[in-house]
Order: C-alpha cells, then sequence, then structure tokens
C-alpha cells in the first residue's frame, strides 16, 4: 500500500495540472491575470497572477459555457465541452478621457482625508461572496481643482477565536489571508460607469492588517473626475502564505430533491457597514453576470436586508487625496 502512495500522489497532481486553463494575450502571450471567469448559470471564478484558473466538469458539472473577460481585452465567450488548456484574449484600446488619468502633477498641494468608519462588530458586517463587488461614491469637493487619490482606506472586521473573548482588544484574531481588486469607476447618472483603472490593482489582507487596510494608489496616478468617483472593492480568493490565489471552489452544493443549489462561500475579512453615513452612497452588483448593472444599497432598490434593517446602509470606506493649488 505504501508504494502506491507516490503513484496515486501522482495522478493526482497530473489531473489536476492537467485541469488547470491558461488565459494569455494573443499578440504578446503574455498571461493574463485575475480575469474573470463567468459561468452560464451566473456563477464563477478567478484567474491567478499567472492567468490560470480550474475547471473540470467533476467540479461543475451543470456548466455548460464560461464566458472570459479581463480589463482592456475583448471578451470571449465558450462551450464548457470545447474548453482548452489555453485561450487567447484580443486586445481593445479603451479611450479614457485626459481628466482621469494623468501623469504626475508636480505643484503644491494639500493632502485631506474622509474618514473611514470602523467597526468589529460581527453583525454590522458585510459577508464577502466572489459574486459581490461593493462600490462607494465619493464626491469631488475640489470640482474646479486637480485631486489625485493618495490611498483608500478599507475597513475589515477581525473575528475572535474565541466567541466568548470577542469583545477583548486583546483576544486572539482567526487567521487568514485574501486576495482583493480595487477598481475605480466614472460617475456615470449617478452609477458606476467606465472602469478607470488602466491596470489590475489588487492586495492581499491578513488577520496582522488589523481592522484597516491602506491601500497606496499614488503609482496609478487615478485624478477625480469633477462629478466625483466610485470606488469598489472586490473579494478574489484566498491565497497561500506568499500570496498566491488558491484554486479552491468558491461555493457550497446543497442537494435537494430535484438539484443541487450553489451557496457563494463567505471569505473573511468581513467588511463593516456603518449608520454614520446619512446618505446612500454604497452600490451593488453581481460580479458573473455578464453586464448586470449597479444597484443602490437602499432599502427602496434591495428590499428586505438585515444590514439595512438595523439602519447600516454604507460600507465605511474612507480616502485620502491630494488637492493641487493652481499654477
Amino acid at each position: 500500500m505504501l508504494r502506491l502512495l507516490p503513484l496515486l500522489l501522482f495522478y493526482f497532481l497530473a489531473n489536476f495540472v492537467q485541469s488547470q486553463t491558461r488565459v494569455l494575450d494573443r499578440q504578446t502571450r503574455e498571461p493574463i491575470s485575475f480575469a474573470t471567469v463567468s459561468f452560464g448559470n451566473g456563477n464563477g471564478t478567478f484567474a491567478d497572477d499567472e492567468g490560470l484558473f480550474l475547471f473540470t466538469k467533476k467540479l461543475y458539472s451543470d456548466v455548460d459555457s464560461l464566458h472570459i473577460s479581463s480589463l482592456g481585452y475583448k471578451g470571449l465567450s465558450i462551450a464548457a465541452i470545447h474548453l482548452k488548456d489555453t485561450l487567447f484574449l484580443d486586445p481593445k484600446i479603451d479611450k479614457l478621457e485626459e481628466v482621469f488619468l494623468r501623469v504626475k502633477i508636480n505643484r503644491p498641494f494639500e493632502e485631506e482625508k474622509l474618514k473611514p468608519y470602523l467597526d468589529d462588530d460581527y453583525y454590522k458586517c458585510w459577508l464577502p461572496t466572489v459574486e459581490s463587488e461593493i462600490a462607494v461614491y465619493f464626491a469631488n469637493k475640489s470640482p474646479k481643482k486637480d485631486t489625485q487619490i493618495s490611498s483608500v482606506h478599507i475597513p475589515i472586521a477581525l473575528e475572535s477565536v474565541d466567541w466568548k473573548k470577542r469583545k477583548k482588544a486583546n483576544a486572539e484574531k482567526k487567521s487568514f489571508s485574501t486576495l482583493f481588486k480595487v477598481n475605480f469607476y466614472e460617475n456615470k447618472n449617478n452609477l458606476p460607469g467606465e472602469n478607470l483603472n488602466s491596470q489590475n490593482i489588487v492586495f492581499r489582507v491578513t488577520e496582522k492588517n488589523g481592522d484597516m487596510f491602506t491601500l497606496d494608489v499614488l503609482p496609478y496616478a487615478i485624478y477625480m473626475p469633477e462629478n466625483g468617483i466610485f470606488i469598489s472593492i472586490q473579494v478574489l480568493g484566498y491565497t497561500d502564505k506568499k500570496g498566491k490565489l488558491l484554486p479552491n471552489k468558491k461555493y457550497k452544493e446543497i442537494k435537494s430533491r430535484n438539484s443541487i443549489v450553489k451557496i457563494p462561500t463567505n471569505f473573511r475579512p468581513l467588511l463593516p457597514f456603518t449608520s454614520e453615513i446619512p446618505e446612500n452612497r454604497t452600490y451593488i452588483k453581481r460580479v458573473f453576470i455578464h453586464g448586470n448593472a449597479w444597484t443602490l444599497f437602499s432599502r427602496e432598490s434591495m428590499g428586505r436586508s438585515t444590514l439595512l434593517d438595523a439602519g447600516l446602509n454604507n460600507y465605511g470606506m474612507g480616502i485620502s487625496y491630494r488637492v493641487f493649488k493652481d499654477e
């Protein structure tokens, strides 16, 4: 039996490798990092930093088609039975207005901050899934001046290993290592519009980051449009200790008498919502439904929600930004 273990392990690894598909740029043959893989049933997953994603009929027996998309590329739809080990996406040129993305401005500036709202109460938190993207609207306080976003302050809530000690500041916290993506959107008719990113912006969060992660976005030269900006956060999945996205399954299957219902896995950390912002400025969308519209997180738009019932109408994201003085 012991002699068979190496052979069984080799067989498992060989099948695992063969079940992975790589997404490449057709022109450069370079991997397309963190491509979105939407399934025909409204579920989906993500490629890792090397453009690899895991898909087998054994894992997703009810999926008959996939749609692959990524920032700066034309989408690709393919039947599951025709899925190959390599897929190619064609680049597309997005014409972003110059006001959104500029080169570095060398002028005096004033640093300002819109504070984040922190909370470690489990019952006041959004439970992230790969299917949900959450966007927060920030108005431009100085629409006649150049305003560059310098950092995004992302509140997170940690869970105690011992539930009875959850209210103690020194309680041991549950460990996690999770990869997120941030997107910046123009304001189009008071909804998130065109993506303003020039590239993917991802970051890894662990329990060691405490109750807030501050993301430096100065290298991306993102300037706020006159009518404000939407900033979103989207969970990609758990990672290993080196930050490599793991190809773990993103759904739990619950068998009923006549069908199998897929329930999205909740990822840690939790995202605290707040009641301290009077206006509704948080929006949500389903990631894997192609062309799905953004929805305002409000009672009128969402109907019943545990968070809304408790008066928690906004994700407590904050930002720091530079307001440049006139020449």
